[in-house]
């Protein structure tokens, strides 16, 4: 288990205990729970208005996340935190030397000192984190936008911490509703606080296409133009999608687009009638339906219009994934389907990057580059075992558990419920090391949190459905086993409530977290 040692106690974080029965102070209440932890009274160190932030000199990473976390600091300090290169024992220092080799490539070190606060990590990944960890140990009210009265008092005490699994990954459904550039980077603000290190854009569906294809224009000025219910639609260009892309990036989130086909491209059959079998464009849709919209299979401009779609996509992403989708393809015979993957798996390799899907497109023996994203509500799945045995790595997002948009019980507005009702504990309690029969931990990429968007217009309806499910999520992917305990769990969440209200994020108050208490 992580210790916390106070002292000559040790206290095991994730384990329910009379230590930690009394008021926890904010190195016990860090959300997704840390490797080790262990405090130094009398060792606080107090952020003032002359502090600054030092970065590793001659390195373009640190400097990156330096500016982060200045950016992140201001509004609420007020102070100036002018960003230098150079190392001394004063203020807050973003180190790239020096940290335990156990801290791999996304993990860091951090060290509180009366003095000041010290980040080390081996690579700018471990500095996010790092910083995302230090924004915890401060008052809630540095999560405001606005100047707040200090004192800004950090406890004093060292993290030693890296994840359990690599990727930890947010979706956002902007097909079934369209959310703006600003919206999009305020969910990119929000899940980065819990290390979230992946967000997965859902650009395309029967609903909308939502991104400039220079190619075939049409996609997004036509196919672009509604949402579900009827609602305006939109699309982003593809210098917004550059900007999206970039600022993800400027917070330590590498941003997989996804484009899914065969089916679920209603829009893209609206756009151009002669994606269409019969050559007739059918009208465009703004239900909730599934499964009834299918790329013409045997058509040659299906795989020129595919090839220039990932091509362009490709060029405006430099992250390593392109989700092709590939789930309730119903329209589409198995031989179909597999005819198609096995023309569209090589066009993502022919672009530079590898193939993420949903996990039925298993069912192709796509090349063990692809990923393979679990979706179900069961605990097996042959095919997705069989992908694991084969060396697929698999991605998992299990409906029932890990979907933020089922309701939270039977009295929730927004969501939907074919999965079931999914609360908090429903959310974090479940291994992702051990969920899948014959899918080892080993086999396990990591653990998304998908957001569809069938029910959801705005950032408010976002927020309520994601906090706090969305941290429960992403403890599951940084944290070790070993800390995972629902009583321990449900006090450092509801610790993170005076944050998300100096944030304005409308979070759902589950009965099952003891917020205040």
């Amino acid at each position: 288990m992580a210790l916390l040692l106070a002292g000559t106690t040790a206290v095991a974080v994730g384990a329910a205990s009379p230590a930690l029965a009394s008021p926890e102070t904010s190195l016990r209440q860090i959300v997704p729970a840390p490797v080790k932890v262990t405090p130094r009274p009398g060792a606080d160190y107090s952020l003032t208005a002359n502090a600054r932030i030092q970065t590793q000199p001659g390195s373009a990473d640190a400097r990156r996340v330096g500016e982060y976390a200045a950016e992140l600091l201001r509004p609420a300090t007020g102070y100036r935190l002018p960003v230098s290169s150079g190392v001394t024992p004063r203020g807050v220092t973003l180190l790239l030397v020096g940290a335990d080799p156990a801290v791999g490539e996304q993990g860091y070190q951090l060290d509180v000192t009366p003095w000041g606060v010290v980040i080390r990590a081996r690579a700018a990944a471990g500095l996010f984190a790092g910083v995302q960890t230090l924004r915890q140990l401060l008052p809630a009210k540095i999560e405001a936008r606005t100047e707040q009265p200090g004192p800004w008092t950090v406890p004093g005490g060292s993290v030693l911490d890296h994840p359990r699994f690599g990727h930890r990954g947010a979706m956002l459904d902007v097909a079934r509703h369209f959310f703006s550039v600003d919206e999009v980077k305020r969910y990119v603000d929000q899940i980065a606080a819990y290390k979230v290190n992946y967000l997965h854009l859902h650009l395309a569906d029967d609903q909308g296409w939502r991104i400039e294809i220079k190619s075939w224009p049409r996609l997004a000025t036509y196919g672009g133009s509604i949402e579900v219910g009827g609602g305006p639609g939109g699309h982003y260009t593809q210098e917004q999608y550059r900007d999206l892309v970039e600022y993800a990036g400027s917070r330590g989130i590498t941003v997989i687009p996804e484009i899914d086909m065969p089916g679920h491209t209603n829009a893209a059959l609206a756009s151009y009638a002669e994606l269409n079998c019969d050559g007739v464009a059918p009208p465009l849709y703004d239900g909730i339906e599934v499964g009834f919209s299918s790329l013409c299979i045997d058509k040659p401009i299906t795989y020129r219009f595919v090839d220039d779609v990932l091509r362009e996509l490709a060029a405006l992403t430099p992250g390593p994934f392109l989700h092709i989708g590939g789930d309730e393809a119903h329209s589409t015979t198995e031989p179909d389907f597999k005819t198609f993957m096995d023309r569209v798996l090589p066009l993502v390799r022919k672009h530079g990057k590898s193939a993420l899907g949903w996990h039925e497109f298993v069912k192709t023996t796509p090349p063990t580059s692809a990923v393979a994203q679990y979706w179900g509500t069961d605990d097996e799945d042959a095919d997705v075992a069989a992908a694991a045995a084969r060396g697929n790595k698999i991605l998992l997002s299990p409906a029932s558990k890990a979907y933020l948009d089922m309701k939270y019980d039977e009295n929730t507005e927004l969501g939907l419920d074919w999965a079931g009702y999914t609360d908090v504990r429903d959310a974090y309690d479940w291994n992702p090391g051990a969920y899948l029969k014959g899918v080892p931990e080993s086999a396990v990429r990591g653990v998304e949190a998908p957001l569809w968007t069938e029910t959801l217009t705005n950032s408010s309806e976002v927020e309520h459905m994601a906090f706090p499910r969305l941290p429960a999520i992403a403890e599951l992917g940084w944290s070790p086993r070993s800390t995972h305990d629902w009583t321990a769990f449900s006090r450092r969440l509801a610790a993170q409530a005076p944050r998300w209200q100096a944030a304005g994020i409308n979070y759902y108050p589950s009965p099952q977290v003891p917020w205040g208490r």
